[in-house]
């Protein structure tokens, strides 16, 4: 409300609720920081877990960051810009998606007290901005390179990704199929090394241990043959890949038929069996002994395919019968006339198998050889979930490792480097900007602090002897939070992909710089279904209703 000559201006709607000022800032930080605070205790090696209910009950037990946040399902504005965030910090790379949130935090809660001592906003989002500059600068002078020939390397990459996630035990095969995924999807192009992480095949089933997951040279297929009489088992496999139903085409118009006896009605009958035998016979002079079918296939075409000896499947997911594809070599079908025997896949074998509970299709032997696929077994759904949570951190930390070739040590290591460093750039500045710098080399070491707060061990202790160690000895020192000591991470395999914590530096500055800079909150109100229905009627009608307000006479003085 704005005042014009002593009467009252109204620019805004009824129930619209406004903060500005230093109350809209402070209640963003604080919204914030408790979306932070809420991941914080999932951080590193010793982290706990959250268990998560949704609307409909289902239960979720993880300490994955950015799981965690979406599920949350945050209201306030300021808090989903952490959210979103983390999100792109696990579109990116897959990734540190927890250190985003906590950095953001903590840079939000030496802003504030940045802001008591009278520095403005905009003053210390440019210090942060120029101390993450740096910090990416001084990241990059001391990554060490890295490339898929190091198989060895790449493994510790997985493990320290997959770490506190369940599958921790550095002797777990996971990691080691991980490293198999990702390598059996590298390419080059332009030069570049690239990873496409959308070609990676892993299935989940519950029953037996984590240690019966099994890595399968060819595809894995969630499905069970369509009729009991077709064989289990197809040796030297010819695959049609169908994007079309098997059954009677029906007709382009509508039409009646009209059956007076039951000699017509068998007529009928005979006709629509004659229509789908048509069609099943394109498959079989195609070569075709196994089928999987993106649509329906029809009971009586299940009879005939099965009468032939053909292994057919239905209801086949459109990016598994594409990975079937490039497996197999063979053609997507879009129409049953124009199918030919050179449109087949070939595999050595298609084999239904029981796997816990239930039948899987394992093709296996494929004319691509370097296809593979990973089917994840746990003992409860949970785990299975949890595995398959850790598996993507790590598919996505060896993938980042590779396409980025370079690495730095892990155990919040290079954190302590980086403020250790910041701290000297602080001291080469002369405008207020320092003292952003230097509040954001404080916020940095949040990481080995947190790591050792979730360790047991007591944080500012831990933060003296890594400081000394660094200063003594170099980078790459940092905590291991199992037994409490500093050792150097690149000894112990604790190794992360440089571009992780550099998206994470980006990520965190640039939405702890928006949320600072914001000094105006207006939010409209909420309208109820009632509401809504009442304003679409209104609108709908409203033209006609201004003629009954007397032109602008029906407005209260001084309404906008």
């Amino acid at each position: 409300m704005a005042a014009l000559g002593g009467v009252p201006v109204i620019i805004l709607k009824e129930g619209t609720q406004r903060e500005s000022g230093r109350e809209a800032i402070e209640n963003n930080i604080m919204a914030a920081r408790a979306v932070a605070n809420a991941v914080k205790t999932t951080l590193g090696p010793k982290g706990m877990d959250k268990l998560l209910v949704d609307a409909l009950g289902d239960v979720t037990i993880t300490n994955d960051g950015v799981t965690i946040l979406r599920e949350m399902e945050v209201q306030h504005p300021a808090a989903k810009m952490v959210v979103e965030a983390a999100k792109t910090q696990d579109k990116e790379v897959g990734d540190g998606t927890t250190t985003v949130a906590i950095l953001i935090g903590e840079l939000l809660k030496h802003a504030r007290e940045l802001m008591e001592k009278g520095l403005h906003p905009t003053v210390i989002a440019r210090g942060y901005s120029m101390a993450a500059e740096k910090a990416v600068e001084y990241l990059n002078s001391i990554a060490r390179d890295v490339s898929e020939k190091d198989r060895a390397l790449l493994e510790k990459v997985a493990i320290t990704a997959m770490t506190g996630k369940l599958a921790e035990t550095p002797s777990h095969k996971v990691a080691r199929y991980a490293v198999d995924l990702v390598l059996s999807t590298v390419d080059k192009f332009d030069g570049k090394t690239v990873v496409d992480l959308d070609n990676v095949m892993v299935e989940k089933r519950v029953g037996g241990g984590i240690e019966d997951s099994e890595l399968i040279r060819g595809v894995i297929i969630d499905k069970e043959r369509v009729h009991q009489n077709m064989p289990r088992r197809v040796e030297n496999a010819r695959i049609a890949l169908l994007n079309v139903p098997i059954e009677r085409r029906d007709t382009e118009t509508k039409a009646e038929i009209s059956i007076t006896s039951g000699d017509q009605f068998q007529l009928f009958m005979d006709h629509e069996k004659e229509e789908i035998k048509k069609v099943v016979d394109k498959v079989i002079r195609s070569g075709a002994n196994v089928v999987f079918c993106q649509k329906g296939i029809d009971d009586l075409a299940q009879h005939f395919l099965a009468k032939a000896g053909i292994m057919a499947y239905r209801r086949i997911r459109k990016s598994d019968l594409e990975k079937l594809s490039r497996a197999t070599g063979g053609r997507l079908i879009t129409n049953l006339d124009e199918m030919k025997p050179e449109d087949l896949g070939e595999a050595a074998l298609v084999e239904e198998r029981i796997v816990g509970a239930g039948p899987m299709t394992f093709v296996t032997g494929c004319k691509n050889p370097g296809y593979l696929s990973l089917i994840l077994r746990g003992g409860t759904q949970q785990v299975v979930d949890s595995l398959e949570r850790a598996l993507d951190d790590a598919l996505h930390a060896v993938a980042t490792a590779i396409e980025s070739g370079r690495l730095l040590a892990g155990g919040g290591a290079p954190e302590t480097a980086v403020g250790i460093k910041l701290r000297e750039y602080a001291a080469s500045l002369k405008g207020r900007e320092q003292l952003a710098v230097e509040k954001f080399a404080e916020a940095i070491e949040v990481v080995p602090k947190t790591l050792a707060e979730n360790a047991g061990f007591n944080p500012i202790d831990k933060m003296v002897a890594l400081r000394s160690k660094h200063e003594k000895f170099g980078s790459t020192y940092g905590l291991n939070a199992y037994t409490g000591e500093i050792v150097d991470m690149w000894d112990i395999g604790v190794v992360e992909p440089l571009r992780v914590k550099v998206q994470a530096i980006y990520s965190a500055t640039d939405a702890a710089s928006l949320i600072l800079r914001i000094d105006d909150v207006i939010a409209a109100k909420k309208k109820e279904e009632g509401e809504e229905k009442e304003g679409q009627m209104s609108g709908m009608g409203g033209m006609g209703g201004m003629g009954g307000m007397g032109g602008m006479g029906g407005f209260p003085p001084g309404m906008m």
